[in-house]
């Protein structure tokens, strides 16, 4: 079962957490090539934005490639407690999404599939456990018992990349997926004017809506309407970063593909999609509030304390364990 939110009060201020960062400051979590010393440049640049811990997100590719990138940031957490203290676990997005056009985004059509928990048994071993998010589209024949078999495991499910029905996303949420990855992007730039898997997901107050507020994937005034859709306290943010965020412009790859970041700070691939984000937890905090109207204490509980819980997390965490990187 998945643990409830954590009646914790911080001792200090309250450190950011963010469940979707694919790369940070120039370093792409993506590149089989990465290095502990790549990967503890990001996290000294993540701490200094305030952050206390991520979910380090992996993006879809093949199950063999997948692996070894599990077991090496593994490895690398194992012999640097600076690493360890802020990767606090891992997002799987991927491979088992939606591969038709606008709704596998930038991720690698050609490697989607069905999901399968024997594969994800076998990723979870190459992460020590560590997955605690996986993103998936459940329309592919299994979802359900996918689901279902990731709850047991006390994984959290979110639905992502997805152009589910009402029915599968009825099965998804009773199987005990709670979660929407990056709602309002990850589809095609046309869609059906009401009935379409945006609104779908909207509408379910069962599910916890996950927005990237850099007035970018979601214009403010967008932003603004998605957050008065759903009830009190079942919004949180992320940046959904790549290797731009914290960096200055120029080119920057996530994984396969090569892609160019202006001064307007969008990410751009290759066909002129988003390909991630540039944003930082911070820019954040300060946008959300800013875009919303909110009050940026709430903003920053929302980026913090709210994201800490809803993986099962205690804020004070960040505190006892942070360390040298």
């Amino acid at each position: 079962m998945n643990a409830p939110l954590l009646p914790v009060q911080p001792r200090g201020p309250y450190p950011l957490f963010d469940f979707q960062v694919n790369g940070f400051a120039g370093v792409d979590f993506q590149s089989d090539t990465l290095s502990a010393e790549d990967l503890g440049r990001a996290v000294r640049a993540l701490r200094e934005d305030s952050v206390g811990g991520i979910l380090l997100t992996l993006i879809t590719d093949d199950e063999s490639k997948l692996c070894a990138r599990f077991r090496r940031v593994e490895g690398f957490r194992r012999s640097d407690p600076g690493i360890a203290a802020i990767v606090r676990g891992y997002h799987l997005e991927g491979p088992w999404l939606n591969p038709e056009p606008g709704y596998c985004g930038a991720h690698p059509a050609a490697a989607m599939h069905a999901p399968s928990i024997d594969a994800f048994d076998r990723l979870q071993e190459a992460a020590e456990g560590g997955i605690r998010l996986v993103t998936l589209a459940p329309e592919w024949p299994g979802s359900t018992p996918m689901i279902e078999a990731l709850i047991a495991r006390e994984v959290r499910v979110a639905l992502g990349h997805t152009n589910a029905s009402h029915e599968q996303i009825d099965a998804a949420v009773r199987a005990g997926a709670t979660l929407c990855t990056h709602l309002g992007n990850g589809v095609p730039n046309l869609l059906p004017r009401h009935d379409n898997v945006v609104q779908r997901l909207l509408a379910r107050d069962e599910l916890t809506a996950c927005f990237i507020p850099d007035g970018i994937h979601l214009p403010p005034f967008v932003l603004r309407n998605f957050f008065r859709a759903k009830p009190s306290g079942k919004v949180l943010f992320t940046t959904d970063a790549m290797s731009a965020a914290g960096a200055p412009p120029g080119r920057f790859r996530i994984g396969h593909m090569e892609v160019t970041v202006g001064s307007d700070g969008v990410v751009r691939g290759p066909h002129g999609g988003f390909a991630g984000s540039s944003l930082t937890p911070s820019q954040g905090v300060e946008r959300a509030a800013a875009f919303l109207a909110l009050p940026e204490s709430e903003s920053r509980a929302i980026w913090s304390h709210r994201s800490w819980g809803a993986f099962g997390l205690d804020p004070n965490d960040a505190f006892s364990t942070a360390g040298p990187s």
